[in-house]
């Protein structure tokens, strides 16, 4: 199922790009009749956020290897895509467990973040780049494959990567130099959503929570965090400091036509009603984050997300070739944080992360490479319309189709 609604106009609220999924993350080896075994591929159209992946990884058999295969819809989508990978694979002596979901769940769900939390992210975003723009032939690391896109696709990663490390300059002249205030950007957006109900704006906040997402069985998400995170954009606020710095893994951006014109604007163009939460905060193995007391949920979709997102950490860890240890965040020494490099990223037993070209969907049948190939295939409900016949010229004999439907 996936949970994308609203009292707004549905179009401004959705927004026209995909930070983060609308359904909850999926083992997607066990989605069909049996279990996939052994060698699997799996083509992920539009999924917009890691989810699937991690919790298909902490799924997978000692002896299985997972080939995933990412198609998105823009080059911002597939930069973040490659910024959570990449903090989801820092290893646990560079950064302990609980700060690492902290950080994630930070840059996945935060208009702005902490000051740490920026830096960690500007760094990420210069390996990346260079990761990008110099390896042609062979991935620097297998589960942060770009070699098969195409050179200006490379060129576009490049340039946004840049954007994250200098926010401030900026190397096309028609995008506006100055830094973009995401607290302004947001208000924005959440004013073009509600129109004239904008000074009622609690009520239909909590309509929108009540009468919508705890009615769709979302009752784990908390209606002071909702609330914040509609007005805000704040999701996830794991210890008391100051979210201030814009986050900019979640600025994109869109053309709008003016007088004939056409003009690219920066600014938060995704989804501002359905919330993060929906990706790691609202299934969880772990029943005892779903008890109640006399009708209210004792935990959050915060809780339930920091509780998903340790445990797939966790899972990753083990896939490493060497034994976890439960090391706590005090001995993840300090002092080698700044030198994390691709170089120093978990390297994952059997497992790879392809990312193909945006209009690969179309081309893939017509390469042999391609023909009855993927296991599983997995469409975004902002992706299901590209769903066609030539589909069963890539899927392998009793593949599995997986398709996230409006709610």
């Amino acid at each position: 199922p996936h949970y994308r609604m609203s009292a707004g106009r549905a179009c401004e609220g959705a927004g026209c790009i995909t930070w983060w999924g609308f359904s909850p993350a999926r083992d997607l080896l066990s989605t069909g009749p049996v279990r996939l075994e052994g060698e699997v591929n799996v083509l992920l159209v539009g999924s917009g956020d890691p989810r699937h992946i991690l919790k298909t990884i902490a799924g997978l058999q000692n002896e299985a290897s997972l080939h995933v295969w990412v198609i998105e819809n823009s080059m911002e989508e597939v930069a973040r895509q490659l910024l959570l990978l990449y903090l989801a694979l820092i290893p646990q002596e560079s950064m302990g467990n609980n700060e690492k979901t902290e950080v994630f769940l930070e840059v996945f769900g935060n208009s702005e973040i902490r000051s740490q939390t920026e830096e960690t992210l500007r760094r990420a975003a210069s390996q990346l780049s260079l990761s990008v723009t110099e390896t042609l032939e062979t991935p620097t690391h297998p589960c942060l494959n770009t070699t098969l896109l195409k050179f200006k696709e490379r060129d576009e990663l490049a340039r946004i990567f840049k954007l994250w490390i200098q926010p401030q300059s900026s190397s096309s002249s028609s995008e506006c130099s100055a830094p973009i205030l995401m607290s302004k950007a947001w208000d924005y957006r959440v004013r073009q959503h509600l129109g004239t109900r904008y000074n009622a704006k609690r009520g239909c906040f909590d309509w929108d929570l009540t009468m919508k997402l705890h009615e769709k069985g979302c009752g784990v998400i908390n209606k002071q965090q909702y609330v914040r995170w509609r007005e805000q954009g704040l999701a996830f606020e794991m210890r008391e400091c100051v979210y201030q710095i814009t986050n900019p893994s979640l600025l994109s951006s869109r053309v709008f036509s003016q007088k004939r014109d056409k003009v690219a604007v920066r600014g938060y163009w995704g989804d501002i009603v359905s919330s993060p939460y929906l990706s790691f905060g609202i299934e969880t193995d772990d029943k005892s984050l779903l008890k109640t007391q006399n009708g209210q949920h004792i935990k959050t979709a915060q809780d339930v997300s920091f509780a998903n997102v340790q445990a797939l950490f966790q899972s990753l860890s083990s896939r490493r070739g060497c034994p976890t240890t439960s090391q706590s965040d005090t001995e993840a020494p300090q002092t080698d944080r700044k030198c994390v490099t691709i170089n120093d990223l978990m390297r994952l037993n059997g497992i790879s992360v392809t990312f193909l070209p945006m209009d690969s969907l179309y081309k893939l049948p017509e390469k042999q490479k391609y023909s009855h190939f993927f296991n599983t295939i997995y469409f975004s409900a902002s992706c299901v319309h590209q769903l066609g016949p030539t589909m069963r010229q890539i899927a392998a004999p009793d593949a599995v189709l997986v398709v996230e439907l409006a709610k």
